[in-house]
């Protein structure tokens, strides 16, 4: 039951579940991948579990979050920007609470520079409330 309401009301389970193959930049039995609506950067894409985590706090020191959420998401993501631009530097991390604007796990996949300029101040890490690379969560929730 709860879950079939996280999936009404998350935009991304929406995303997630009812999204075309044609919309989509990746998909598979556990993440989906896609263009940012509001890229920060010369490329902007997110990733998501199909599982509707909420944020990274929900991330705890077990394989299937290790695995899944993070070292997968992360794959995938590293895939995609060396494939649609390996001539770019790239960036990969989360938001934390309260920084986040949508309460599911995204991974956001940066090929820098960000566009504006300015838009860089959205990604600071800022300890447990900023932005966190993705390899530094990974070392923080690896089992």
């Amino acid at each position: 039951m709860a879950a079939a309401a996280a999936i009404s009301s998350c935009i991304f389970c929406q995303k997630a579940y009812n999204s075309t193959a044609n919309s989509l930049l990746h998909f598979d039995e556990r993440v989906v991948a896609f263009e940012d609506i509001n890229p920060s950067a010369v490329r902007h894409f997110l990733v998501i579990p199909k599982e509707h985590i909420p944020t990274v706090r929900n991330l705890q020191r077990r394989a299937e979050d290790y695995s899944l959420a993070v070292s997968h998401m992360l794959e995938v993501g590293q895939t995609l920007l060396s494939q649609d631009s390996p001539q770019l530097k790239h960036r990969f991390g989360f938001h934390q609470p309260p920084m986040n604007s949508v309460n599911h796990l995204h991974l956001h996949c940066f090929a820098l520079p960000y566009t504006p300029r300015w838009k860089f101040a959205k990604y600071l890490s800022l300890g447990s409330i900023g932005f966190i690379e993705a390899e530094k969560l990974l070392e923080k929730i690896k089992p």
